[in-house]
């Protein structure tokens, strides 16, 4: 495994990071594909062992189980100093006034419950999970900023939004002399590539490393166009994300596969390492074999020729996952 800073932090991070949204109670939350603890255990061993060193996860996946099976498992599986822990805040936790969103009483609240059921002192990455645009944003940086130093959160992060946006964030951090966001989780393939109109050239100018989630496009770029999955069959928000006429991209991503004698997962990931400014996709991992493609892709260097045929059929396309 290769690792490499955050951004311009000093921060060390494994050039693949394990998104455990697929580890959670399923009759929790709105996953109904989610592992249990039992059968989720094994893949973050598994990426222990392969040398992935940061794992992301949010308050609101499998309502807080989530974050408790990956909290018991790495306590398990690793030494806290050694692993790069990421968690999200934003989402709604409960029913009624004040139950999510970026406010002061939200993220000071929110922190202390992921801590809670992580059972750490700390997260390395403490981050928003979209943009709350009904709360201040000096409000939201100044209680992150106050997490920072109460010494609950190393670092804070954003996830996706417009580049405006984590613009004003930076900004009003600055000025204030808060901390500012070193990460950008944002979504980012081979079938939804408008983060290159903005989002990317602002976080290569300000040095805020990129994390992208659904790298894979939710299984799309790993199988046959008309192929399923039982994540993709009872997925509705991964539904509204990619196009039609993006099947030849795929069928683009299964052509190089086949003739380096590789998987398309490989390729489709060698693509997103290949880009600038990315430190780490996000991959999901259900299979054993997920984790392994992921870990072998960043051994994998693309020709230019070969970028240019997984370029080619590219269409622009509205904003899809800010919501």
């Amino acid at each position: 495994m290769d690792y490499v800073k955050l951004g311009t932090t000093g921060l060390d991070v494994s050039r693949i990071c394990l998104g455990c949204m697929s580890y959670g109670a399923a009759d929790r939350g709105t996953h109904a594909w989610t592992l249990d603890e039992e059968t989720s255990r094994p893949f973050i061993r598994q990426a222990v062992e392969a040398g992935i060193n940061f794992f992301d996860t949010a308050n609101v996946y499998s309502d807080g189980t989530s974050e408790e099976i990956v909290g018991r498992a790495l306590a398990d599986f690793a030494r806290r100093d050694e692993i790069v822990l990421a968690t999200k805040v934003h989402g709604r936790m409960r029913p009624g006034p004040n139950g999510g969103g970026l406010s002061r009483k939200a993220v000071l609240s929110e922190i202390d419950h992921s801590l809670r059921r992580l059972g750490t002192d700390y997260v390395d990455l403490y981050q928003i999970h979209r943009f709350d645009p009904v709360t201040p944003v000096e409000e939201t940086m100044e209680a992150l900023h106050d997490v920072v130093k109460a010494g609950k959160a190393r670092y804070i992060g954003a996830s996706s939004m417009y580049a405006w946006q984590l613009s004003k964030a930076q900004y009003v951090a600055e000025r204030h002399g808060w901390t500012r966001f070193a990460s950008m989780q944002n979504h980012y393939n081979l079938l939804y590539r408008e983060e290159e109109r903005e989002m990317l050239p602002l976080c290569a100018d300000q040095g805020v490393g990129v994390i992208p989630w659904s790298p894979l496009a939710r299984g799309r770029l790993t199988r046959p166009w008309d192929a399923t999955s039982a994540r993709s069959e009872t997925d509705e928000f991964g539904k509204t994300l990619y196009l039609d006429g993006d099947r030849h991209i795929v069928d683009a991503v299964a052509a190089v596969a086949a003739e380096r004698g590789v998987s398309p997962a490989q390729i489709a990931l060698a693509w997103v390492l290949r880009q600038p400014g990315v430190s780490a996709p996000i991959i999901g991992a259900t299979k054993p074999h997920h984790l392994a493609d992921a870990v072998a892709s960043v051994e994998v260097e693309l020709s230019d020729e070969e970028c240019r045929r997984l370029e080619e059929h590219y269409s622009p396309r509205g904003v899809a996952g800010h919501a």
